[in-house]
């Protein structure tokens, strides 16, 4: 009976792949798109969809609000996509401001480049600047979490005059040269790993469970007919430079000589119940500027993925600190 059962399931899974292939899009050799069908009815998402070409790749983004309002730009992290700020956008608007929230290369509606070699932290550095700039932004609010304040924040320091203020929260700079990388984001990096082996992460399931919501399994999943487009989710937490010899680590380095010298409102919003990132709010309120006589919140009852859990507030908080910093002539 058991035998039985596991060649069902094989079976089961092998049509599941067969019919997931039917959905594939390939734009050229190793790249493929998300067919816009799975993106169709999610909830709370209607936002139309903006695209802008940067190195060859289809890259979307959401573009709500007034044209001419005050931009806020929000980046999101790893495994998620711009449908994470869903319930912030609303809020952004209401108050006049224009709202772009774009999906990183390999995330979201954005082309999926196959292998994970294209996937370094200066391929996403990059791209995300050359958005930036191709949509001419200014005066922008830089809002990030996850990934998005990794790749983020180095976009603010090496564009720093684009910028006006930045909201982060549960994220960090990773700078192995000043404070070792360990703890929980280590253990999550060999879970990861393990991952990577086997060729698969469930990024839907992932962030249902983190929220307690399985409403949002169906949304986390929607970029992703199968495994194949998933290069980007499985490495990106091996990105993250955790030696001074890693990839990244110099150049987030010399961030941090930006952000030392960073005098415009930089805002902390981390929750209370996210361990992987907690520790690298410290060093944030110590040592940008920016960030001293700030309303530095501790956003309760939320985990790694804020924007799901407790997203308004933390748009309302964000409102409430542009209006309270607004920039200086």
């Amino acid at each position: 009976m058991a035998k039985l059962l596991t060649t069902i399931l094989y079976l089961i899974m092998l049509i599941t792949m067969s019919l997931n292939s039917l959905w594939a899009q390939e734009i050229r050799p190793d790249v493929l798109r998300t067919p816009d069908a799975r993106f169709e009815n999610l909830p709370g998402y209607n936002f139309e969809p903006h695209y802008v070409i940067i190195d060859g790749y289809r890259i979307h983004y959401i573009d709500e609000g007034p044209s001419d309002g005050q931009v806020i730009l929000m980046l999101h992290g790893e495994p998620s996509w711009s449908y994470l700020y869903r319930k912030m956008i609303p809020i952004f608007t209401e108050a006049g401001y224009r709202s772009i929230a774009p999906d990183l290369i390999g995330f979201g509606r954005s082309d999926k480049p196959t292998t994970m070699d294209i996937h370094t932290y200066q391929f996403h550095v990059d791209t995300q600047a050359a958005l930036v700039e191709a949509l001419n932004l200014t005066n922008v609010t830089f809002v990030g979490q996850d990934w998005g304040g990794l790749a983020g924040l180095r976009v603010v320091a090496e564009n720093e005059d684009r910028f006006s203020r930045v909201a982060i929260a549960n994220t960090g700079l990773p700078d192995p040269s000043v404070e070792p990388i360990g703890g929980d984001f280590m253990r999550w990096k060999r879970i990861n790993q393990g991952m990577i082996n086997t060729g698969d992460i469930d990024t839907g399931t992932l962030i249902a469970t983190n929220t307690g919501d399985p409403s949002v399994k169906p949304a986390y999943d929607a970029p992703f007919p199968d495994p194949t487009y998933k290069a980007g989710p499985l490495i990106m937490p091996q990105r993250v430079p955790v030696t001074i010899d890693y990839p990244g680590a110099a150049e987030n380095a010399a961030a941090w000589e930006v952000l030392k010298r960073w005098e415009k409102p930089f805002l902390t919003s981390f929750s209370d119940s996210d361990r992987i990132t907690a520790s690298w709010k410290d060093r944030f309120l110590e040592e940008v500027p920016g960030a001293r006589n700030q309303p530095h919140s501790t956003i309760e009852n939320a985990g790694h993925f804020l924007q799901e859990q407790k997203g308004e507030e933390w748009a309302r908080l964000i409102v409430e600190f542009i209006q309270a910093n607004p920039r200086q002539k």
